[in-house]
């Protein structure tokens, strides 16, 4: 799991209290880490997974896009927390979303799922219907496009759930200038500075905001 932002033992009691992930996303995470090296780390951590099937049976989205899938844990935790209604993914690799696709398949979720190829500034520029959640956890520097077509496309009262949005606690240091650090500062900065909506920034793993559409 993910945990920069607590103290060790209080990481560990936090995990503890948690429902942890069933043998399916184990897999899907193991199988991630052999077959993405070091881009492993992109994958998002079995409470974010919790977070994001929960926050879905909460919302009860009929329209769901996320940017950004990866290997598929976090659409798996979405599309689970699914009661009608259909999650779009919108991402540039065939190589991992390959394993995405097994994985829906395995889990018994392929139905409610559609997946587009393509750079998302694009393909999601022509995505047309109206959205009730989304999660951004893509490339950091293009955040802001992602950010404002999600946000256009928003119903009111949706939900935007942003991934990363506290870079390890870097974001807080003015000192620390490495260029992912600076893009999500830029990025929090814009969306707080928005008044569309309305934010709330979570310390869970490497920091999540909610964005609700005002």
């Amino acid at each position: 799991m993910k945990a920069y932002l607590l103290d060790p033992a209080v990481a560990q009691y936090v995990f503890a209290h948690t429902t942890p992930p069933d043998p399916l996303l184990e897999e899907l995470a193991k199988e991630t880490a052999e077959a993405t090296g070091d881009a492993a780390g992109m994958q998002i951590s079995p409470d974010q997974g919790n977070f994001l099937t929960m926050i879905t049976q909460l919302v009860a989205p009929q329209v769901v896009v996320e940017v950004g899938t990866f290997t598929g844990y976090s659409s798996v935790c979405i599309a689970r927390g699914l009661t009608g209604g259909r999650l779009h993914c919108f991402d540039v690799s065939e190589e991992w979303t390959s394993i995405a696709r097994r994985y829906w398949h395995q889990a018994g979720v392929e139905d409610r799922i559609t997946l587009t190829l393509g750079p998302a500034l694009e393909t999601l520029a022509a995505f047309d219907q109206p959205i009730d959640l989304a999660f951004l956890d893509a490339d950091k520097g293009n955040y802001p496009g992602y950010y404002e077509l999600l946000v256009n496309r928003l119903r009111p009262g949706g939900l935007i759930v942003a991934d990363n949005t506290l870079r390890r606690g870097w974001v807080a240091d003015p000192a620390h200038d490495e260029t992912t650090t600076v893009e999500i500062r830029e990025f929090n900065d814009l969306v707080i500075e928005d008044p569309r909506v309305t934010v709330l920034m979570l310390p869970v793993a490497d920091g999540m905001t909610l964005i609700r559409k005002n």
